[in-house]
């Protein structure tokens, strides 16, 4: 079964209908069917919600998490061992530290990341990529 780790980039383009938001909707649909298993590292959810909030205010940031929290997306936590695979990822490749948590967690669980950001181009070899 195909498993799925999506960034914030992928998350905040399903919540403002941007392209590659269907892309997002579809997947999630596999997801609710334990058909594909989405994840997102608790890093990237806190990402998600201080960029809402700078961008939309407090209310909207909390509204949001609350409708995260209710999709079929499994949340991973920060154990010691993730931030350290993050932290060798981020050492080794010009990409921001919330990135290097994606690619950690994609590597972890032989899962195929979501995203549109180009800054994974740079992490290509890492992991597989679906793009939106």
């Amino acid at each position: 079964m195909s498993s799925y780790v999506l960034d914030s980039f992928a998350v905040l383009a399903y919540f403002q209908a941007e392209p590659g938001g269907a892309k997002v909707k579809d997947l999630l649909k596999k997801a609710s069917a334990e058909k594909a298993p989405a994840f997102l590292s608790v890093i990237n959810l806190g990402e998600i919600i201080y960029i809402t909030e700078r961008n939309l205010g407090s209310d909207i940031a909390e509204n949001t998490l609350e409708d995260i929290l209710r999709l079929p997306i499994r949340i991973a936590e920060a154990s010691m061992n993730r931030v350290l695979s993050a932290a060798h990822v981020k050492a080794q490749y010009a990409i921001s530290y919330a990135d290097a948590f994606v690619v950690s967690l994609a590597q972890e669980l032989k899962a195929t990341i979501i995203t549109a950001d180009p800054e994974f181009k740079k992490v290509e070899s890492l992991a597989s990529i679906m793009w939106l």
